[in-house]
């Protein structure tokens, strides 16, 4: 079942997702060479708890942490840990919140001080990608317009969408339908309606769409060894179009550069 929130959750979920903002713009400054991921981690629960929020992924199916980061060839759901980062990296920061019974869910890519140019056009057009797909949000709309949206700026540029893991509903449960899939033929699924929300995570790799899961049982890598990007917002579909939940204000001038129109209630 798909629920369209009321005005008073929207609020809610507003309230939660820009606090997983603030956060991960704060983790974006700390990816440096030399910091560990596992100090990052502790950051971000840190920064959770004095909100008065719960992190979303800790005890999640028995994950471990509150962050999940996947440096270089990860893909998604990469555990923190003791390895510093090295100057080159490129590393997916994925965090949830819970607050007043309403989660909120971003991720972002970054670069770990100078990156090569392979590396930063997979993080420009797996961005970009995001955007895509956010701008195909508005209500009469279909879910699958979102992925063919993502897919079609990602192979124009030579990369491959990951097919195993999918962007999906969001609410009062971290997970909710629909499933938001960033491939395939527009025009198919439900239709988008007013009050939905959708976290729009596009992941893409610079080689094959493949991926493998490592013993830890939660890290997804390549198959190919290949670079790999993640980014995410939750968007909540509103009467002319879409708002994007998880982005804050001081982002604004670069949504607007990559959406190419109206990032708030248009």
């Amino acid at each position: 079942m798909i629920v369209c929130r009321s005005q008073a959750e929207i609020a809610k979920l507003r309230r939660v997702n820009q606090l997983v903002g603030r956060i991960l713009a704060e983790l974006r400054t700390l990816a440096v060479p030399g910091m560990t991921t596992g100090e990052m981690d502790r950051i971000a629960e840190e920064r959770v708890r004095a909100a008065g929020a719960e992190p979303a992924f800790k005890g999640y199916h028995g994950y471990p942490a509150t962050l999940c980061v996947s440096a270089n060839d990860q893909v998604v759901h990469g555990i923190p840990s003791s390895r510093p980062l090295v100057e080159g990296d490129i590393l997916s920061i994925d965090m949830g919140a819970k607050l007043d019974g309403f989660f909120g869910d971003s991720a972002v890519t970054v670069p770990v001080g100078r990156v090569s140019s392979a590396a930063a056009d997979l993080l420009r057009v797996t961005e970009e990608a995001l955007f895509r797909g956010i701008e195909a949000v508005k209500p009469g709309s279909r879910v699958s317009d979102i992925g063919a949206a993502v897919q079609q700026h990602v192979e124009a540029h030579g990369y491959s969408v990951v097919r195993e893991f999918v962007g999906h509903g969001i609410g009062t449960s971290l997970h909710e339908e629909p499933q938001i899939a960033n491939y395939g033929p527009g025009g198919r699924g439900p239709r988008l309606a007013e009050g939905m929300v959708l976290a729009i995570e596009p992941m893409v790799n610079i080689g094959a769409p493949k991926t493998r899961t490592l013993a830890d049982r939660w890290t997804a890598v390549t198959e190919d060894g290949s670079l790999s990007a993640h980014f995410e917002h939750t968007v909540v579909v509103t009467t002319g179009g879409r708002e994007i939940l998880t982005l804050l204000e001081g982002d604004m001038t670069r949504a607007r550069e990559l959406l190419g129109a109206s990032i708030g209630g248009s």
